[in-house]
């Protein structure tokens, strides 16, 4: 079962944070194929959101076939997602170097920030555009 958390003063949309902490629990093999997600009013009673942004959330990860609504059953998670189990030996050093980062007095959006810097330097996004990088120099050529 997913404990949903909603931080209201992130700026990311409510139904989002649904998706994304979803997308998570996935990735971390705590839901499984055939899981049965919280029913909407779970979630809402859990996080006092409106109804409407828990369905919306469902239906965004319906349409990315993550999981099906089955009428008067709730609905369930069709696939997962990834291969990092929560009890992974990285997460055990992941947690050491995030609790070396605490006591080295860096504060949560430090860790976020450094943590993402190396991600994008062994995970480059993927952008949409030409086969060929720019010129560095925006030179055109």
């Amino acid at each position: 079962m997913v404990d949903y958390r909603i931080d209201r003063h992130s700026g990311v949309a409510t139904y989002v944070q649904i998706v994304q902490q979803t997308k998570q629990a996935l990735r971390l093999g705590l839901l499984e194929p055939g899981d049965k997600l919280p029913t909407a009013r779970e979630v809402v009673e859990a996080t006092a959101v409106n109804p409407n942004t828990v369905l919306k959330a469902y239906r965004e990860l319906e349409r990315e076939g993550l999981v099906e609504a089955r009428r008067g059953l709730g609905t369930f998670v069709r696939r997962s997602l990834g291969a990092a189990p929560a009890d992974s030996p990285l997460r055990a050093e992941l947690e050491d170097w995030a609790a070396r980062a605490r006591e080295a007095g860096l504060e949560r959006e430090d860790v976020a920030a450094l943590f993402t810097a190396v991600l994008e330097t062994h995970y480059p996004a993927r952008t949409p555009g030409p086969a060929h990088p720019k010129n560095p120099q925006g030179d055109p050529s």
